[in-house]
């Protein structure tokens, strides 16, 4: 008899969607909890009717659910390979700081470094100037100004500045001899241990370099790294701050996780010059790599639409901070991930919510040689200006930002395995979560959760 058996399934069912009931309202979703709750209401009012039908009814039904449920199994959770176009991930050329949007926010009018520059790029001279007359980060007048979170956003900021001259320091003369795979996962766990989510490590290579520094203190100066090896790490992002992004308490959480990742990859750093190899840690204004390529290389994800480093448990809630040493390394060996990509390719979320319109719909495209997604750095700058805050609204609504658990371990593992079930489950998360997913209850002592 087939009924004892869908009468099983349904049961199981029916304990999942209150399962995921208890883990939406921990995740503080209300509207996830909600649907799930009536999915597992629903579940349960079918199995008890469905006992008091009569036996021939029971048998059909029997039939017809548990063959669609098996068929619905083996479409969205057994794995089923999909030919995709293998990339060559070697970027040609280096990319320069001074392009980037921070070193240009630096540039006072006038001075020789501003003359140089807009000699050098006059297409981006208008742009510039017009971000330059907006209020800007963490400023009084801007969009989301709110003083006290602003205040200690910014005592986040110039406590990154304090711990910058420990970037690089003297090598102890004894050199101290490890076995590379031994200390790579000992250096791994060590990060771990003080606060970081996942650590990889990659050869260090030319594209991972900028070309040239861009800050106030170093700018114009070229980039000569001679270490072997690079160690990434990721610190995770509180969630309930993000997904009140644009507000004030995104720019306070994402420069905590700076200060974070900083104070961890000092100490990282510290430790490999204490054994006696040259280290240098690459922290917020200090950055001599490109943390998202070696973050990638690292094998701590991939690259997604937004721009950022997309990890596989947490999506981009995510910070990065880089360790470049010449300690004998043990290097993880990277695996693609295209199921990723492809979920990136249909979702477009992060495109469709930002409030400047800086993230394309559109496919990839080539440049330098790598296949990726670009974004109009000027036009999300710009609107930083005026927000005062660094936005994060692409990060807050990604579907790969839920939490690392059990729930949402399962909906990760039928996208990496299931075309299909990508497409389904994308239209789930609207579902559930939102197109435009709502905002996180804030602690009370945040007064920014007013703002819409």
């Amino acid at each position: 008899m087939l009924f004892p058996v869908f009468l099983m399934v349904l049961s199981f069912l029916t304990l999942f969607f209150f399962y995921a009931t208890v883990i939406s309202f921990r995740e503080k979703e209300k509207r996830a909890a909600g649907y799930f709750f009536a999915f597992g209401f629903l579940i349960l009012m079918i199995l008890f009717f469905s006992v008091f039908l009569p036996a021939f009814f029971q048998q059909i039904i029997s039939i017809v659910f548990l063959g669609l449920f098996m068929i619905i199994m083996v479409l969205f959770f057994i794995p089923i390979p999909f030919r995709i176009k293998k990339e060559e991930i070697v970027p040609r050329g280096n990319i320069d700081e001074r392009d980037t949007m921070f070193s240009r926010d630096q540039l006072e009018p006038g001075s020789q470094n501003y003359k140089e520059y807009y000699q050098r790029h006059p297409e981006s001279k208008a742009k510039d100037d017009a971000f330059r007359k907006l209020p800007g980060l963490l400023t009084e007048g801007s969009m989301f100004y709110e003083p006290d979170l602003f205040a200690a956003a910014d005592a986040n900021f110039k406590i990154i500045e304090k711990n910058r001259p420990f970037v690089d320091g003297k090598i102890a003369e004894n050199k101290k001899n490890h076995e590379p795979e031994k200390l790579s996962q000992y250096l791994k766990d060590l990060a771990k241990k003080y606060g970081a989510y996942s650590a990889g490590i990659t050869r260090l290579y030319n594209y991972h370099l900028y070309s040239h520094r861009g800050r106030q203190h170093n700018y114009g100066q070229p980039v000569v790294n001679n270490h072997e090896f690079a160690l990434a790490f990721t610190v995770e992002m509180n969630r309930a701050f993000i997904r009140n992004a644009p507000n004030a308490c995104c720019i306070l959480e994402s420069s905590q996780k700076y200060v974070d990742a900083g104070i961890i990859a000092n100490l990282l750093a510290q430790y490999l010059r204490d054994q006696g190899y040259p280290a240098r840690a690459h922290i917020d204004g200090e950055y001599e790599v490109v943390c998202p390529l070696v973050a990638r290389d690292a094998n701590l994800g991939e690259i997604g639409r937004m721009g950022l480093l997309m990890t596989p448990k947490l999506g981009p809630m995510v910070r990065i901070a880089v360790v470049t040493t010449s300690a004998p390394l043990f290097v993880d060996k990277r695996k693609e991930v295209p199921s990723m990509i492809d979920f990136c390719r249909v979702c477009k979320k992060c495109a469709e919510v930002c409030p400047s319109q800086a993230i394309s719909f559109k496919d990839r495209q080539e440049i330098n040689g790598v296949l990726r997604w670009q974004i109009d750095q000027e036009s999300c700058f710009t609107y930083w200006c005026k927000a005062g805050t660094d936005c994060a609204r692409c990060v807050s609504v990604c579907p790969f930002a839920h939490p690392d658990n059990f729930l949402h371990h399962i909906v990760r593992y039928g996208i990496r395995n299931s075309k299909l079930f990508r497409k389904f489950a994308l239209k789930m998360d609207d579902f559930i979560y939102g197109r435009k997913p709502a905002r996180l209850k804030l602690p009370k002592w945040n007064s920014n959760d007013r703002r819409v």
